[in-house]
């Protein structure tokens, strides 16, 4: 049965499935976003080892001493520091690859969201993220001043849409489906009148047209809510020995029910299952910065890890946690900022030309592209 909560006009969500792992809200995305799995327990992670059991969250710390937050009118400045600025500025990953399980330690959330002497969290730590996504995530794009000011100005545009213009002090993840972009970023500010900054952007794939069961992401705004319950990714193979989902433990944040456009046939719209996952790390994750999925948006590992370390979106998941609710999908190490986000908002930028910014898969990665590949969302 659906289950729909008042929420703002225009902003897509669909009822959920359920909420735990024993409920019908796993789907299997790679087989088709259309497709629901009988039981999310048979994708979950019931008992991974570095997964938190159920019961387990109860008495895990969700922030810091949940610090008080400074007041909103303070204003922000474009960058907590000169280093934060150079690193941010410089996103070249040819240091040594990130591991997807974890990120490193040496500048955590406890840093990023530490008090003053008064307990109280500036929210101009929130940039500090620039630091810590620059350090933990590996497949990143170098988005010049002028192109992050243009997707804050899409960000604002499809807020205002759907009666949400005045969103302020919580992460946003924005997603460009253009065929020549096939980007992700992360955008924050700290009140209504403040201009939208971003954290980071990284490559990624949406929907494909031209074959069967491969819609085109849906855009909108979609809110990330504990209504449709996220699960993680076995890491098995499917029979075409592709792990759609990724590696073992990936989270798969699951946005419920949307009316995506066919790509196929003669078009027309049917529900699809709105998803943004992880996918094969050694067979689909090179090809990312091309349409390639079923409809779902596909991220990179240390991508998926860094949203869900850092609860980037999951302000929902933390009310319920606060409320005293154990949720099994919550790592116990977790560390959610006090600037969680819910929204997901795809947008068109109806680029004619392939940014430069954000380059294509090469033919090395092309090369890699198993048979079959399309059958993994």
């Amino acid at each position: 049965m659906l289950s729909i909560r008042a929420v703002p006009r225009g902003i897509r969500r669909a009822g959920g499935l359920g909420s735990g792992p024993g409920s019908l809200g796993a789907t299997l995305c790679a087989w088709g976003c259309a497709a629901v799995c009988a039981l999310s327990g048979a994708v979950a992670l019931a008992a991974s080892p570095d997964s938190a059991a159920p019961g387990a969250n109860a008495a895990a710390p969700l922030r810091a001493q949940a610090p008080k937050l400074a007041s909103a009118s303070k204003p922000i400045a474009a960058s907590p520091s000169a280093s934060s600025l150079k690193r941010a500025a410089n996103p070249n990953p040819a240091s040594a690859p990130v591991a997807a399980n974890r990120p490193s330690a040496v500048l955590d959330g406890a840093a990023v969201a530490a008090p003053d002497a008064a307990g109280v969290v500036d929210p101009q730590r929130a940039f500090l993220l620039r630091d810590v996504f620059a350090r933990d995530v590996n497949r990143r794009l170098k988005v010049p001043a002028a192109e992050q000011r243009a997707y804050a100005a899409r960000l604002q545009a499809a807020l205002d849409a759907h009666e949400l213009g005045s969103l302020s002090g919580e992460y946003v993840v924005l997603v460009d489906r253009n065929a020549n972009v096939q980007a992700l970023f992360i955008y924050f500010r700290a009140v209504p009148a403040d201009n939208w900054q971003m954290i980071g952007a990284a490559p990624v794939s949406t929907g494909r047209p031209g074959e069967y069961d491969h819609f085109i992401t849906p855009l909108g705004v979609f809110e990330h809510t504990p209504d449709n319950m996220d699960f993680r990714s076995e890491g098995t193979q499917n029979e075409n020995h592709i792990r759609g989902y990724g590696r073992r433990d990936m989270r798969i944040f699951d946005l419920g029910w949307a009316d995506g456009e066919r790509g196929w046939g003669k078009g027309g719209v049917s529900p699809m299952r709105l998803q943004m996952h992880a996918t094969d790390p050694d067979r689909l994750e090179g090809l990312l910065g091309m349409r390639h999925s079923k409809g779902c948006v596909r991220i990179p590992a240390t991508l998926n890890t860094f949203l869900d370390h850092y609860g980037i979106l999951d302000a929902g998941y933390a009310q319920l946690i606060d409320a005293g609710q154990a949720l099994w999908v919550l790592k116990s190490d977790r560390r959610i900022l006090p600037w969680a986000g819910r929204y997901i908002v795809v947008v068109d930028s109806q680029r004619q030309g392939r940014a430069a910014w954000a380059p294509a898969p090469g033919s090395a990665a092309r090369a890699k592209m198993p048979a079959k590949a399309d059958t993994a969302d």
